[in-house]
């Protein structure tokens, strides 16, 4: 199992807003602060898909990388979201995300356009080329269109900066595969597959539950990893309802939801996502007491 560039438990998080919708960056290095003291994550995504980066402006994503690094930076790892449709674009974010020090940049499939697989393999190398910074390659077909095939995969691994996969495929047998030839550094992008992705050789996840679970996660990767498995099991079963009951809806309405829940909010969404509804966050306060988290308060 490959030393992990990043740490083990990492979260994707939430950008918050003002009331009059701007971002609140003294809110956004308090949430960081909280997650690495208080839940002990190794590092934190911002602009990830969670952020709510395609409704941020540039600037809106410099500002948050610079605070947030400010705030947990000497402590924790710091990556920058910074994937898009278009390789122009995804150039200058990273640009500038390494210009600011980011300690590693995630980039997303290209989304919609739907690239063959040659394509994929000249954006992410186009990319790689552009910085020193380490990159994470976020591989979730189920958003982007189209995944990254196991020998493109492999073919990406051969750059030296290309160093992580965030891995929401949900396709244990590629994960496998590419784990057990190759020195990526699989992290799990589904909170309820990081156990099963341990055991193919996974070493962490960047996670969206773990705003609220990041301890007892923690707690099921170190079981693991010390060979203790029946452990690592109770943990993970003792925390499948938030796993997956952040999902019920899309993730970060429910964080949202749940932070409030806590006493943390975080503000509103952007348009088009919507606040949870009664129901949604009556069911998430379920999620929480089930998997041992009342109101999110551990």
């Amino acid at each position: 199992m490959p030393n992990p560039p990043f740490g083990r438990l990492l979260t994707a998080m939430v950008t918050p807003f003002a009331s009059d919708g701007a971002v609140d960056l003294d809110r956004a290095a308090e949430l960081a602060s909280y997650l690495v003291d208080d839940l002990q994550h190794d590092g934190l995504v911002v602009s990830g898909t969670t952020g709510e980066s395609p409704t941020t402006t540039d600037a809106e994503k410099a500002d948050l990388l610079r605070v947030v690094l400010e705030a947990v930076g000497d402590r924790a790892s710091v990556l920058s979201g910074v994937g898009t449709f278009s390789t122009e674009h995804t150039l200058q974010l990273a640009t500038e995300a390494a210009k600011l020090g980011a300690h590693g940049l995630l980039v997303v499939t290209p989304y919609y356009s739907k690239p063959p697989q040659a394509g994929l393999l000249q954006h992410f190398r186009t990319v790689a080329d552009a910085t020193d910074v380490p990159l994470m390659l976020y591989d979730i077909p189920g958003r982007a269109g189209v995944a990254i095939a196991t020998d493109t995969m492999l073919r990406l691994a051969e750059h030296p900066r290309i160093v992580a996969v965030k891995d929401a495929k949900g396709d244990l047998t590629a994960t496998a595969k590419v784990t057990a030839v190759s020195d990526l550094a699989y992290y799990s992008g589904d909170d309820a597959l990081t156990l099963p992705l341990l055991s193919v050789g996974a070493v962490g996840i960047v996670g969206t539950s773990t705003h609220f679970s990041g301890l007892g996660t923690r707690a099921m990767i170190e079981a693991y990893l010390a060979g203790n498995v029946q452990q690592a099991l109770t943990l993970h079963r003792r925390l499948l309802p938030i796993f997956t009951g952040v999902f019920a809806t899309q993730g970060v309405i429910l964080v949202k939801a749940g932070l409030r829940l806590q006493g943390r909010p975080v503000g509103g969404l952007r348009s088009p996502l919507v606040e949870a509804t009664q129901a949604e966050t009556a069911a998430l306060a379920v999620a929480l007491e089930a998997a041992g988290l009342p109101h999110g308060a551990r």
